[in-house]
Order: C-alpha cells, then sequence, then structure tokens
C-alpha cells in the first residue's frame, strides 16, 4: 500500500474504482510530468448520491462533502495513470464547477470540500492554485465537478 493510501485509510476513506467516462474522453491523462483529470462528478457505487443546485435542493455543506468525494474520485483517475499516488510531487491546480442556484455565492466554501480532503491525504504537496466557478447546470444534473492538474516525480 502506498503511504497515500495509507493516510487516506487513516482518514477512514478507500480509493474509489476510476469512474468511467459518461463520454468520449478519458478520465485522465498524461503529459509530460502532468497528469490532467477530466471532470470528476461525485460518484459513489456508480450513481450521484444527490442531485440539483447548490442553494436551492442541495445546502452548501452537502455541496462541500460531495466536492470532497470528487477529489477522492480525481485521485483515483490520477493513479490510473501514474501507478503510485505516492509519485504526485504536487497539485498544481483544482478547477470546480459548483451547479448553482441565481442567488449562491459561496462557490469558494463549496469547493474547499476538494481541497482540504487534497491538503490532508497530501499535506504540503496538495497546497495548490484553484478557480471555484458556477455554472447554471452540470452533467446528470450533479451539484459538483472538480478537476484537478498533479505534477509526477521521476517522470
Amino acid at each position: 500500500m502506498s503511504a497515500v493510501e495509507a493516510r487516506l485509510a487513516e482518514l477512514g476513506l478507500s480509493l474509489p474504482q476510476v469512474v468511467p467516462p459518461l463520454a468520449a474522453y478519458q478520465p485522465a491523462v498524461r503529459s509530460g510530468p502532468y497528469v490532467y483529470t477530466a471532470g470528476q462528478l461525485p460518484m459513489v457505487d456508480g450513481k450521484l448520491p444527490v442531485t440539483g443546485k447548490v442553494g436551492a435542493e442541495v445546502t452548501p455543506e452537502e455541496a462541500k462533502e460531495l466536492a470532497r468525494t470528487c477529489a477522492l474520485n480525481a485521485l483515483a483517475a490520477v493513479k490510473s495513470v501514474a501507478g503510485d499516488l505516492d509519485r504526485i510531487a504536487r497539485v498544481v491546480k483544482v478547477v470546480g464547477f459548483v451547479a448553482s442556484a441565481s442567488d449562491f455565492t459561496g462557490q469558494p466554501g463549496v469547493l474547499n470540500g476538494a481541497s482540504e480532503l487534497l491538503g490532508e491525504v497530501l499535506g504540503d504537496k496538495g497546497v495548490h492554485a484553484r478557480s471555484a466557478v458556477g455554472v447554471a447546470v452540470l452533467p446528470l444534473d450533479a451539484p459538483v465537478e472538480v478537476e484537478i492538474q498533479v505534477e509526477l516525480t521521476g517522470a
């Protein structure tokens, strides 16, 4: 077991299977020392635990937890091309999309769920730049979608 996966276990988490693509793309691709993930939905066992807009059908607190799930799914996608999460030198960038009610402006707080998970799991290697974007709708009516870019060691 890798040190990153051992840390996940300490947090009571396990790395899920890679979420299969919903269309014509790959869950993650590698280019040189970087791995770019596709947008990861908060899928659990092949389905979304909740759907709708944040600030309407979904609370900000629920959405923050969903963003954590998205980040966990993104780490699984990274492992699928890197082979070992211990090869992560750092998370470079996180981009998150929040399906938002028209008056909801708390997207950064929602995306903290993903950012905090990456910090808890990777320590200083999880510190990253980030964008938090509010959108009208996401695939499958998901409340949150997260993509990450990581740099690998020994590339």
